[in-house]
């Protein structure tokens, strides 16, 4: 094989549309951009925009807030803590913190702290060290044997 004997596969580049180019081609004179206008040109940017009427982002009321303090969780059933322990990706023994979660992969990346959640059964006594949980896996985890220590987290900006 030659360098100018390569070539691409059939089918592997399509051709672009030849704009401008007369009648016959259906794309001639105004290149399928329709007729004058601010929408044929380029840079077009009206979203929103109800040709002077209200539009209807600033027709309907406000309502709600949102708070800037508060606290993003990640929620982590026992199910999942249990599945860890079982594939050997969390050891048995060790306390549970969102450092280890993380590093078993159960958890992508750490946010404000970990909250504990239901459904699941743990086998054996846990140890969690988390911000927070709900009652269900808490008296779940509780019911194994283990313990959960529920220790408040602060938003790091908001310590300052």
């Amino acid at each position: 094989m030659k360098l100018n004997e390569i070539s691409d596969n059939v089918g592997a580049a399509k051709k672009g549309k030849r704009l401008g180019r007369g009648i016959g081609s259906g794309l001639g004179k105004t290149s399928g951009h329709g007729v004058k206008g601010q929408k044929a040109r380029s840079g077009v940017a009206i979203n929103g925009f109800e040709g002077g009427q209200m539009p209807l982002h600033r027709r309907l009321p406000k309502r709600g807030f949102n708070n800037i303090f508060r606290l993003d969780y990640n929620e982590v059933s026992v199910a999942r803590v249990q599945a860890a322990i079982d594939a050997g990706r969390i050891e048995a023994g060790v306390t549970i913190t969102g450092e280890v979660l993380k590093a078993a992969g159960v958890v992508r990346r750490l946010k404000d702290g970990i909250r504990l959640i239901g459904p699941g059964e743990p086998k054996g006594a846990l140890t969690f060290d988390v911000a927070g949980g709900s009652k269900p896996a808490i008296e779940a985890v509780e019911k194994a044997g283990g313990k959960v220590i529920v220790t408040e987290k602060k938003k790091a900006d908001a310590a300052e």
